[in-house]
């Protein structure tokens, strides 16, 4: 069965992965997974430093050194193991009653792979450990992961609500137009005041896509809201979000290749980066 899959860490985000996996988990009727993952390059399984150079035949301080390293991979273990019971019983308050927890001590993207098959959904704060102090950065992990897999992914950060309701930033991109499928075909958010918004200049081509794309969701049973504007894209979208109390932003992911995004920027990194409500990215 698939599962939604929750990345907890240390973060200040991670009570809010836990809600909002929970959410997720009870709108969608599937069972909740909680992920730890130990990164390897920090975490070692065993310490190895005889390539160590200067360290010679001291081999009290190797062994003092292997020691230190085993004994902070414990504690890390062991911190981790009580991150998802935290985050189990928080889940449990919430109403959650099918959780897994599950730690993993590898490469956080190449786990996620392996598990891909079985997500219907990955929830992930938007700053990790290491960057939560940098307000609007995105976390190490976060854009390779989105890239990388093929799944739905719940961005939140601090302090998640329930949404009421959401805007879909759509543009006419065969990416943009298979995501307005996902969330038609998905009882995730139905019921839900639904806000499609296009920020291109007015034709009737844009018309025409802006008509057919609130229609889709029109005869999904969705309560839709259209809207077209112009101006910057991303400050456009801010602005709109804010002025009508939007809960959670609804986007396909990374539709242009990765050239074209070195030369004119992606829209979904600084809208990730920029954002300050969820948002649901859709490949």
């Amino acid at each position: 069965m698939t599962k939604i899959l929750a990345c907890i860490d240390g973060s200040a985000a991670a009570p809010a992965v836990c809600d909002a996996a929970t959410w997720a988990s009870l709108r969608l009727d599937a069972p909740l997974t909680l992920l730890h993952v130990l990164d390897r390059s920090e975490y070692p399984v065993k310490g190895d430093l005889s390539g160590n150079i200067g360290l010679g035949s001291r081999e009290h301080l190797l062994d003092e050194l292997v020691s230190l390293d085993e004994k902070r991979g414990r504690l890390a273990l062991e911190h981790g193991k009580h991150l998802l019971e935290s985050a189990k019983i928080r889940a449990e308050e919430n109403g959650a009653e099918r959780i897994n927890r599950l730690q993993r001590h590898g490469n956080l993207i190449e786990t996620l792979q392996e598990m891909e098959p079985d997500t219907r959904l990955l929830v992930m704060g938007r700053q990790g450990e290491a960057h939560e102090n940098s307000a609007h950065s995105i976390g190490s992990h976060l854009e390779s992961v989105v890239r990388t897999l093929h799944r739905p992914i719940l961005v939140v950060l601090p302090d998640f609500t329930q949404p009421r309701r959401f805007m879909i930033a759509f543009d006419g991109s065969s990416t943009a137009k298979k995501a307005l499928e996902m969330v038609g075909s998905s009882p995730l958010l139905q019921g839900l005041d639904c806000h499609i918004v296009m920020v291109c200049n007015s034709t009737a081509d844009t018309e025409s896509e802006l008509d057919a794309a609130c229609n889709y969701l029109a005869e999904k049973d969705f309560n839709v809201i259209r809207t077209m504007l112009s101006g910057e894209i991303v400050q456009t979208l801010r602005d709109y979000q804010k002025e009508h109390g939007i809960d959670l932003m609804v986007m396909g992911a990374y539709g242009h290749s990765r050239i074209r995004q070195f030369l004119v920027g992606s829209n979904t990194t600084k809208m990730v980066s920029s954002s300050d409500i969820p948002l649901l990215l859709l490949r």
